[in-house]
């Protein structure tokens, strides 16, 4: 191999490499409940946060149908496989796959249409944790559901740790939007999570109040139970 087939392909790979991590994403996780969640992400695993704990994720650029939830009551040995009451993914603590509900999400897509990266908080999958999510350096919107849902949540949708969705309780279209887009609209129950966290996904088609964009490269904080909520 000759220097200068050496040279064009070192500078492939560290162009390939720039192109790969551009507009990457830190995501903090950070836990100011005044008791452990185990957090969990989808890319990313799980890992147990005390009280004040942070948890930093690298998601790369790109990445989409991503989510953060945090996991209630676990119980974990010493090879990481147990339960938890809230958003368990499959009995392990390093998640794999997505959490069972009642769980609060933080979803994201990072770099899509127009280099805009898109968030949200959806209580699709119920609601269990108050949370925040907000870019780290402001400039976007901040956007938080941390009424007690819990306290309140109507009987039908009651569950041991959280407040179920509709759509994991009776799993109809109405609820559930199975039928495509148009199929559905806001329920009574749907407006009960609307009225508490306006800025959060209350059913599966609440995509006009509910999604906001921040430019590509920005960096994000999850923070359950956020203070002054």
């Amino acid at each position: 191999m000759t220097s200068i087939t050496k040279f064009s392909i070192s500078i492939f790979l560290v162009t390939l490499l720039l192109l790969t991590t551009a507009n990457a994403a830190n995501i903090e996780i950070r836990n100011e409940c005044p008791y452990t969640v185990w957090a969990a992400a989808s890319p990313g695993g799980g890992r147990g946060l005390n009280t004040n704990q942070v948890w930093n994720l690298n998601v790369p650029a790109g990445t989409k149908m991503a989510r953060v939830w945090g996991r209630t009551n676990c119980n974990f040995d010493g090879s990481g496989r147990g339960r938890c009451q809230t958003g368990d993914c499959g009995g392990v603590l390093n998640c794999q796959g997505w959490g069972q509900p009642p769980n609060t999400l933080a979803e994201y897509a990072l770099n899509q249409y127009a280099n805009q990266d898109f968030y949200d908080i959806s209580l699709v999958d119920g609601f269990n944790i108050p949370m925040e999510f907000s870019a780290v350096n402001g400039g976007c919107k901040r956007i938080r559901c941390t009424a007690d849902i819990n306290g309140q949540c109507p009987a039908q949708l009651r569950a041991p740790g959280g407040c179920n969705n509709p759509c994991t309780v009776f799993k109809t279209n109405e609820y559930c939007c199975t039928q495509g887009q148009g199929s559905c609209g806001p329920t009574n129950f749907s407006r009960f999570f609307k009225q508490r966290c306006v800025d959060s996904y209350s059913y599966p088609q609440d995509d006009a109040s509910s999604t906001f964009t921040c430019p590509s490269g920005t960096n994000y904080r999850v923070i359950f139970c956020p203070r002054g909520g």
